[in-house]
């Protein structure tokens, strides 16, 4: 005897509508991240290198609507460092840049640990890699960019405003018309433009003349543009900066895989496991024991 059919009713309905609609943005995501991880092993198989990719995009929140702006942070620091570790020296490091910046002590310390490696490192820069993102770039061995990306001045900023123009306010005016907020302002903008400069000559030292690394590192830090101030790649060049234009057509195809996204996803990505020069480590292989 046949069971009867059992009746869907509008509610019933309702209720599908609705567990559907929740369910395919978390189903969209997953399908995303699955494509963004296959892309990432094919340039690593392709290039024979560790890819990492440290993208910042503006999200928007879902229900008022207001932006949210990503920058380099210290977990970004952290992440970039712990994969650094799990990649053998024999192995080539290609760090993609896709960011505005952000904090001067996390990207400064990712620079450091970029210019100590003693294996290769190639920093590619699809879009733009701006203030704290120019600083790393320029602790890599090589910096390829795309005809139509970026790079910026990293000249320190202190809250709102511009260290240099912070220092041309206090020379421009008597001390007895400014108050001491200006005064403690100033002289932290002198300290954090010395400071800059002086990582800028530690990180370009060894790879461009004296000469050239002090004239770069001034430049950079002194505030002679402002700090959104485009770097092209023909600019660059002229600076004197090492930088090509070969930007692997799969990582332009890995940025469209980012879209500004509503949800909050990881801004440093890379497939888990150990890095060895004679054995390289496939999608979805087991990395228990590592």
């Amino acid at each position: 005897m046949v069971a009867p059919m059992p009746h869907i009713g509008i509610t019933d309905l309702f209720w599908l509508f609705i567990v559907f609609t929740s369910l395919q943005p978390m189903v969209k995501q997953r399908l995303l991240e699955a494509s963004r991880r296959k892309l990432i092993g094919e340039i690593e198989r392709r290039r024979g290198s560790r890819v990492i990719l440290l993208a910042h995009r503006q999200e928007t929140m879902s229900f008022l609507g207001f932006p949210i702006v990503r920058y380099i942070d210290l977990n970004d620091l952290e992440e970039i460092i712990r994969v650094i570790r799990l990649t053998d020296p024999n192995v080539p490091i290609d760090l993609i840049l896709h960011t505005p910046g952000g904090l001067a002590l996390a990207a400064t310390q990712i620079a450091r640990a970029i210019n100590r490696r003693k294996g290769k490192v190639t920093v590619i820069v699809p879009h733009y890699a701006m203030s704290g993102g120019t600083l790393i770039a320029l602790a890599a061995d090589e910096i390829v960019m795309s005809d139509h990306a970026v790079l910026g001045p990293v000249d320190p900023q202190l809250g709102q405003y511009p260290a240099a123009s912070l220092l041309r306010t206090v020379a421009e005016k008597s001390k007895d018309k400014l108050d001491d907020e200006t005064l403690i302002l100033a002289d932290q903008a002198k300290k954090a433009i010395t400071q800059i400069e002086a990582t800028l000559r530690e990180l370009l030292g060894g790879k461009y003349p004296d000469s050239v690394s002090d004239t770069l590192a001034t430049m950079l830090s002194e505030g002679k543009w402002t700090h959104d101030f485009g770097i092209t790649l023909d600019f660059a060049k002229e600076l004197g900066l090492h930088v090509g234009s070969d930007v692997p057509p799969e990582v332009l195809q890995l940025m469209t895989l980012y879209p500004q996204p509503v949800r909050r996803t990881p801004t440093v990505e890379y497939l888990p496991g150990r890095r060895v020069a004679e054995r390289r480590i496939e999608i979805g292989e087991s990395t228990a024991g590592l």
